[in-house]
């Protein structure tokens, strides 16, 4: 893996990092590729129970594509007529978002500074976000001329509505801290000092709990937004029997009955 993300497990918790201070943790291909690479080695870890994705320096999270390459390899294919430069969507971003999102496990995204562009989308691909007062976000694509990715598109209405997320992405602007706790984008707000010490505490926390039905719930909401009622009632039976099968529903029963508290295995 690339020294431009970093990765560590640790205890049950995988920490993914973009590592790009210097740049704002702009996405260069070689941090795509490492990123694609991490998350989907946290996501299909049994041993990993939660992931926390965070940024290296307090200026930015992820600031989206790094456009000083960009322009280089939008260059490189008006020579060559090859198009390969907006493969990175399909190639990089939809991968990184589906293992964040997909994984049957909780992502905390700590955002410590901007999140832009893809750094937004990733952002709202994780489960639960802790923003430093001092953070921002926006969506940036029509201000570069572009159409929404990184599952923006999908993320930004479920979080704010449609219709902020239709004024978000066609008249980008920056949104702090305190109006992002209000839109829902951050569920909890700290100040900046307190960021990596909050977020550790959240993703250890989730670490250590039911990680079988923590993967339920998620794809329970996930099925919510877009099934009847009928459909959802048969999706809950579905994943309310496997989590009742797990070790971990037994551990919790027995130590509610002995007014203990659980230590869950996470399966």
């Amino acid at each position: 893996m690339a020294d431009t993300v970093l990765y560590e497990v640790s205890d049950g918790l995988a920490t993914i990092t973009l590592n790009r201070p210097e740049a704002m943790n702009a996405l260069n291909v070689e941090t795509k590729a490492a990123l694609r690479e991490a998350a989907e080695s946290a996501a299909g870890d049994t041993a990993v129970r939660a992931i926390l994705l965070t940024a290296a320096g307090d200026r930015a999270f992820c600031v989206g594509q790094d456009l000083k390459e960009h322009i280089t390899l939008l260059a490189a294919d008006r020579e060559t007529g090859s198009g390969q430069t907006m493969s990175t969507v399909r190639e990089h971003y939809n991968p990184i978002v589906r293992a964040l999102a997909g994984a049957p496990k909780p992502v905390v995204a700590a955002v410590n500074g901007v999140a832009a562009g893809a750094g937004f989308g990733f952002a709202l691909a994780a489960d639960y976000r802790v923003v430093a007062d001092t953070a921002a976000f926006n969506t940036s694509f029509a201000g570069v001329a572009l159409t929404a990715d990184s599952g923006v598109s999908w993320t930004l209405p479920r979080v704010v509505g449609p219709g902020r997320a239709a004024d978000l992405l066609l008249f980008p602007r920056s949104i702090g801290a305190p109006e992002a706790l209000e839109l829902g984008i951050a569920n909890r707000v700290v100040p900046a000092a307190e960021l990596r010490d909050e977020a550790g505490r959240v993703a250890r926390a989730l670490a250590e709990g039911p990680t079988v039905a923590y993967a339920a719930l998620k794809e329970s909401l996930a099925h919510g937004l877009t099934h009847s009622l009928a459909e959802t009632l048969e999706k809950e039976d579905e994943l309310q029997t496997r989590a009742g099968r797990s070790e971990d529903h037994a551990i919790a029963v027995r130590a509610f009955v002995n007014k203990e508290r659980p230590q869950y295995l996470g399966r």
